[in-house]
């Protein structure tokens, strides 16, 4: 099956006489055989299991493509792909989750797309890029008021994790996200400088953070 879009009627019904005519002539281009023979899932479970053992965020991307190889669309073969099969696929998803839940999700598969294209040598057009994006969720700005740090203190002294509480502290006090201070050594902190470097980041650009007292008072208390 070849497929193409068009506005105007008469533009799609020549285009459709002029591509049966070709292949009556000569048959299917090489590269539309080769499309034909592969489906979405074959390209995102070889990024699967060749490319994400590497990457840093291989849990989540894992996650995340295994439960978009469950959908029908992966089935599709890649000569019947369209923009119009992802942009359904959108919107669907926007019932159930958030804008940038499937930015992201999108994003992870256009960039497999670019990796068949560039890097397998596959002749396939990035469907993804030819569809809309909705619109982020403003990033939150909002912080702990009145008593909530104070209650939600005293909540995680409930905790079956005694670490949780010092980790929810620190993450406070220096801003540092999650995966950051599960992955920060002490060998990265400076006690006489008051600093603590993160050799990997969100951005893959290390940084070095001060440290408030607050955050000093949490490491002394982890260190006892």
């Amino acid at each position: 099956t070849v497929s193409k879009s068009f506005i105007q009627k008469t533009d799609a019904q020549r285009w459709a006489n002029q591509t049966e005519i070709e292949a009556d002539q000569r048959g299917l281009s090489p590269n539309q055989k080769s499309l034909g023979l592969l489906t979405v899932s074959d390209l995102l479970t070889r990024f699967k299991d060749t490319v994400i053992p590497s990457r840093r965020g291989q849990a989540v991307e894992t996650f995340v493509l295994n439960a978009f190889l469950r959908q029908d669309l992966a089935q599709t073969r890649l000569s019947n792909l369209t923009p119009d099969a992802f942009a359904t696929y959108r919107d669907q998803r926007l019932r159930t989750v958030r804008p940038g839940t499937i930015n992201r999700e999108l994003g992870l598969i256009q960039h497999i797309f670019e990796v068949a294209r560039t890097d397998w040598g596959i002749p396939v057009t990035n469907p993804i890029k030819a569809i809309r994006k909705p619109n982020a969720d403003r990033a939150r700005e909002r912080r702990l008021s009145g008593d909530e740090l104070e209650r939600l203190l005293e909540a995680l002294k409930r905790s079956r994790n005694p670490l949780l509480g010092a980790a929810v502290r620190f993450a406070i006090a220096t801003g540092m996200r999650r995966g950051e201070i599960l992955n920060a050594r002490w060998k990265d902190l400076n006690w006489q400088l008051g600093t603590l470097h993160i050799p990997e980041t969100k951005t893959g650009v290390p940084r070095t953070i001060p440290l408030s007292i607050e955050a000093r008072v949490v490491l002394v208390e982890l260190a006892i």
